[in-house]
Parts: C-alpha cells; structure tokens; sequence
C-alpha cells in the first residue's frame, strides 16, 4: 500500500479542508474505571491526546468529540487541543454518533475524517491516503479504511473487488456464514465528503439485529445511488481497539515494541529491549546505551554517548553527553545531570542541577540544589530541603568536596573547592576553599565498654 509523509500528505489536503471526528461517547463499562476510557494513558499520555496529537500532523480545519457520559472528564484535553466537543445523549449506534457533530459542521465544505478515541495507534499516513483515496480521479462516495486480523473475531466484515471497490460491508451478526469466512475486516475508520457523509447519515435506518444506526450503512446507501466506495488497508496493529484493561495492555505492548525499534534504528543500544519502557516523548541521542529494566516517565531528553545503568527509573529530566545512570537511580522532574557526570546507585535527583564532570556515585539525595562542575558528593549525603513547610536551595559550587553521610540544611551555600568532612551536618554557609566539619566530639572511656556488659549482665541475671 503506497503511503505519503505527513508533510506531502497535509501539502496535498490544503487545498480541500478537512475536519476530524472522533467518538468517543463509549460507556467503557469493560474497563471497570472511573476514569473515561479515552483518557487511560499509553506511554504516559491520554489515548485521545495521541489521537489529537497525530491528527494535528496533518492541520485540520476542525476537530469534534463525540462523548457521552464522562464529558467534564474529557472537555479540558479535548479545549486545549483546540478541539469541539458535542454530546451523544444515547448511544443508538456509529451513525448516530457521528450525525451529533452534524450542527457543529453545518456549512463546512470539505472532507471529514471519522475516528475513535480508543484506537489511538493509527498514523498519520494512513490518514492522509484515507484522504487522498477520498480525492483521486474516481471520487468514490466513501473511503473505509480494513485490515486483515490473525483472528477476525466479531468484526464486520468488506467484501471487496481486487481494484478495492466495496461490494458488501455486513455487520458480523448479520453475516452469513460464507460472509464471515471474509479476513478483510472493517475498522470503523472512515472519510467522506461532507456533503455527502450528512446526506447518508439521514436515510441510515436501525434494521438490523442490534436495532442500531450504523455507519456503514452509509457506504451501501451510496451503492444503491450508483456511487461507488473503496477500502484501503492497514495493518492490524494500528486498527487495535482498547475496551478493557487486558486490551489496553497489549496495546501499551504494540506501542512500546514499535518504540523500541525506532530507538534502535536511531543509533540507541538497548541491551534487553522489551525491559525498556519509553514514555510518548522520551528522546535519547545516538550511541547511548539503555541497560535492562529501565523506565521512562514523560519529559526526558537524553544527550548522545550516556549510558543509563539497570533499574533506573527517570522523569522529567535531562541528562548531558557522556553523564552516566545509574543502576538504580532515581532522577525525578528538573533534574539535569551535565556532561560526563556520573549519578550512580540508590542516588535521587530532583529539582537539581549537576555540572559538568560532578560525581554522586552512591546513597544520595539531592532536592532543590545546584551542584558545580567537577564536585564529588559522598555517599549518604542528603541536602535537607524540606522544613515540612517550604522547600529550600543548596548550591555546590565547583570543585566542592562533601563527606560521607553529610547533612546539607537548606538554604545553603557551600563555597567553590570547599570540602565538608564525613558525618557533618551544615547550617550555615562555607568559603570557598574552606574546611567545614559540624560533628560531635568524638570522647573515649577506657575500659566503659567492659564495665557496662558485666553490669548489665548482673542485672539480667537477677531479673531471671
């Protein structure tokens, strides 16, 4: 199947506009959630907003969800994608889901884009040729996009001329057997003309065994007008629908598995692959390795040549060229780890900064601080940012040494090249090049450690 760029594609369409509906209006009762089915995240973020997000690759005029219930769940995404949404009060079936964006689109002279907001995996190419299908020289009525499953299940079925001209679309419970036997199976996606589209929506009727209005109907009304349709294929894993938490899985699994490749490909090594989870916007330059068990959350951007050790989980973070991870480190939002630095294990980072070449190799915490280029925080040091009310600052300058097991007590300033002796605890800020211990006296008593097991023993012994 021939496909264009989501550049060529969205140059081709200019000249004709084209709006995009979505349902969404399904009750999701499979998912066991209080949450609206379309906001149930892969990779981190809402299947809707993936959906909108690779819509929006190839500039539409106009977006509208359909919803049922659930609408104040959704309005917020669907208003800050710049989207309309518009409410189906009863779920009577796909064609009369699509027919409550009807008002919205009055007066539109274009094509129309119809989606759902559970197969959020479809790309931005099979759109474009939905559309320029819809645009070549024979005009078809209709542009259904079908696929062929391993297992073709309950899905209704086409039934297809060798050029793609649609003979027959059935709905599976109104499929004969010899009809069933069909693999090309009908995805639901689909564009039209509005002109056409809204036209057909009005003659669909409910005659059917489930006694809903369906939208492919639309495609057999325009057949008995001598109009044909046409079907384009698309691989299966894009058609994949979510309707329960196991199908929701599977599809986080054919997004995850697609990333990785991708990672790959770009020059990324990952050593175990599927122990890798990326997030949607995870970006990580090349010659980078990615040991196993390792998760991305949103909001990372990885230099070239780092490698991030095992069992590192990291979220909005940015880590420089050369830094190292890891194995089992923690960088949570706004740590920014500079090049060639080393964050190694049981080390969390959040909210700080480390410049070029500093080291925090081991059973650290670093909050809300700035760390210089080239300064080495010992084991078990902790900047105390937190006074249970309000969060405080620490900067490291460069070249700083900080002792094993040092409390740093925000706010504080620990001076270029200064060194803080193991076991410290710092109140108050350090010169540059200085010394700083803040321990107790260390004292000594010969011979109590011998005195105190045998009066303790003598009095165990008289309380048995």
């Amino acid at each position: 199947m021939a496909r264009l760029s989501c550049h060529a594609a969205a140059h081709m369409t200019r000249a004709r506009p084209f709006a995009a509906i979505i349902l969404a209006a399904g009750k999701g009762t499979r998912m066991k959630s209080d949450v609206h089915k379309v906001l149930h995240p892969i990779a981190g973020r809402a299947m809707l907003d993936h959906l909108l997000g690779i819509v929006d690759t190839l500039a539409p005029a106009r977006k509208i969800v359909v919803v049922g219930a659930g609408r104040e769940q959704v309005q917020a995404l669907v208003e800050a994608r710049g989207g309309e949404l518009v409410v189906q009060d009863r779920q009577l079936g796909t064609a009369h889901a699509v027919r409550q964006a009807e008002a919205n689109l009055a007066g539109f002279e274009g094509d129309v884009l119809i989606l759902y907001g559970d197969v959020p995996l479809i790309e931005a190419e099979t759109m474009a040729h939905m559309l320029t299908r819809l645009n070549a020289p024979d005009s078809p009525a209709a542009v259904v996009v079908g696929f062929r499953p391993a297992d073709p299940q309950a899905y209704g079925r086409i039934l297809a001329a060798p050029d793609g001209t649609i003979e027959k679309m059935v709905e599976y419970k109104d499929a004969t057997p010899q009809e069933r036997a069909v693999d090309l199976c009908n995805s639901g996606l689909m564009a039209a003309r509005a002109e056409d589209l809204f036209a057909l929506l009005a003659r669909v009727g409910n005659d059917n065994a489930a006694g809903e209005y369906y939208l492919p109907d639309v495609v057999m009304l325009a057949g008995r007008d001598g109009r044909k349709s046409a079907v384009i294929e698309a691989e299966p894993w894009e058609m994949a629908g979510v309707n329960s938490r196991a199908e929701l899985a599977l599809v986080e699994a054919e997004w995850q598995r697609r990333r990785r490749l991708e990672a790959m490909a770009d020059g990324v090594t990952l050593v175990a692959p599927d122990t890798v989870w990326f997030a949607h916007d995870t970006r990580i330059g090349r010659d980078t390795v990615i040991e196993p068990n390792v998760v991305f959350g949103p909001g990372v951007t990885i230099g070239e040549r780092v490698t991030v050790k095992a069992f590192s989980h990291i979220e909005g973070a940015v880590i420089a060229a050369g830094a190292q991870v890891g194995p089992y480190a923690r960088l949570r939002p706004g740590a920014d780890i500079g090049e060639d630095a080393r964050i190694g294990n049981f080390v969390e980072v959040k909210k700080a900064k480390l410049g070029k070449g500093a080291k925090a190799n081991h059973l650290a915490y670093l909050g809300d601080a700035e760390i210089g280029a080239g300064a080495n925080i010992g084991a078990g040091t902790i900047t105390c940012n937190y006074d249970g009310f309000f969060k405080y600052r620490t900067v490291i300058g460069d070249g700083a040494f900080i002792g094993s097991n040092s409390a740093l007590v925000a706010p504080v300033t620990i001076g270029d090249g200064a060194l803080v002796g193991a076991g410290s605890v710092i109140t108050r800020d350090v010169q540059p090049d200085a010394v700083a211990l803040g321990r107790g006296v260390q004292t000594e008593k010969p011979g109590g450690a011998k005195r105190f097991r045998t009066a303790m023993a003598a009095k165990k012994e008289k309380t048995s």
